[in-house]
C-alpha cells in the first residue's frame, strides 16, 4: 500500500510534469525560439554547457561568492544582535544602518559596491549587505524572546552566563535565527547573482546570463536560470540543514 508521503511525492510529480508539458507546448506553438524554447531544448543546451571546464568554474566561482557573503553576514548579525541586545546603547547606534540597508534598493546596493569594491568582490559585498539585517533583527528579537521567569532564576541561583545562554537564550533564539536563516538563503543568491548580471565578474553565472542575454541565446539563457534555482535549493537545504542540527545539539 503507497503511504501517504509516497502519494503526496507521486502527486508532485505529476504536477512538475504537467506544467513541463505545458511549457514544451506554448514554445512549440510560439515557434520563436528566441523568445521561447521548450524544456527539451533547455536541457540539450545545459548537458551541452556541463561538458566545459568554464561551466564549472562559474558555477564554483559563484557558488563561493555568495556562500562567503551569507556566511559572514550570519556570523556578523549574530555577533552584533548578541552585543546589541546586552548594550542597548549599541542597538540605537545600529540602528541608522540596518535601517538604511533595509530600505535602499538592491539596485543601488550593487552600483555601490561595484564602484566601492570593484567587480570581483561585488558578489559577496551585496550578499552581505541584504543577508545582515535579517540576522542581525532576528537574533535581537530571539534573545530577547527568552523566559523573563527562567532569568530571573538564573540570576537567583547565580548561574554562570555560558551555561545561561546555552540553556536559556539558545532555544529563545533558535526559531527565530532558523526562520531568517531560511528567507535569507534564498535572498542571498537572487541578490548575488542579480549584482553578477550588472558587474560580470568574470567566471561566474551573471556572466553567463548576460552572454546570454547579448547573444539572444534563449536556450542557455533557461539553462543558466536552471543551475541558479537548483543551485539555490541546494544550498538552502544544506546550510538550513546544518543550522538545525546545530541549534538541536544537546550539551
Amino acid at each position: 500500500m503507497i503511504s501517504i508521503m509516497g502519494r503526496n511525492k507521486v502527486r508532485k510529480g505529476l504536477i512538475l510534469l504537467f506544467w513541463l508539458a505545458v511549457w514544451q507546448g506554448v514554445s512549440l506553438w510560439m515557434d520563436r525560439p528566441i523568445l521561447l524554447v521548450g524544456p527539451l531544448e533547455t536541457a540539450a543546451a545545459l548537458v551541452r554547457m556541463a561538458a566545459e571546464g568554464d561551466f564549472w568554474r562559474a558555477v564554483f566561482s559563484s557558488l563561493a561568492r555568495i556562500g562567503c557573503g551569507f556566511g559572514l553576514a550570519f556570523l556578523a548579525g549574530l555577533i552584533l544582535g548578541t552585543a546589541a541586545c546586552l548594550r542597548p546603547f549599541l542597538e540605537e547606534l545600529l540602528a541608522p544602518v540596518v535601517a538604511g540597508m533595509k530600505a535602499i534598493p538592491v539596485a543601488s546596493f550593487v552600483i555601490l559596491a561595484l564602484i566601492w569594491a570593484g567587480a570581483d568582490r561585488l558578489t559577496l559585498v551585496v550578499s552581505f549587505l541584504v543577508v545582515f539585517p535579517m540576522i542581525y533583527l532576528n537574533t535581537l528579537a530571539g534573545l530577547r524572546a527568552a523566559d523573563p521567569a527562567l532569568l530571573e532564576m538564573c540570576r537567583v541561583f547565580r548561574v554562570k552566563w555560558p551555561a545561561r545562554a546555552w540553556h536559556i537564550y539558545r532555544p529563545a533564539l533558535a526559531p527565530y535565527l532558523l526562520s531568517a536563516s531560511q528567507v535569507a538563503l534564498g535572498m542571498s543568491w537572487k541578490s548575488g547573482v542579480a549584482a553578477e548580471v550588472i558587474g560580470t565578474p568574470d567566471y561566474s553565472i551573471g556572466e553567463q546570463l548576460y552572454m546570454a542575454k547579448i547573444y539572444f541565446t534563449t536556450d542557455e539563457l533557461l539553462a543558466w536560470t536552471a543551475v541558479v534555482i537548483a543551485l539555490s535549493f541546494l544550498f538552502e537545504k544544506v546550510i538550513f540543514a546544518l543550522l538545525k542540527k546545530g541549534m538541536e545539539v544537546r550539551p
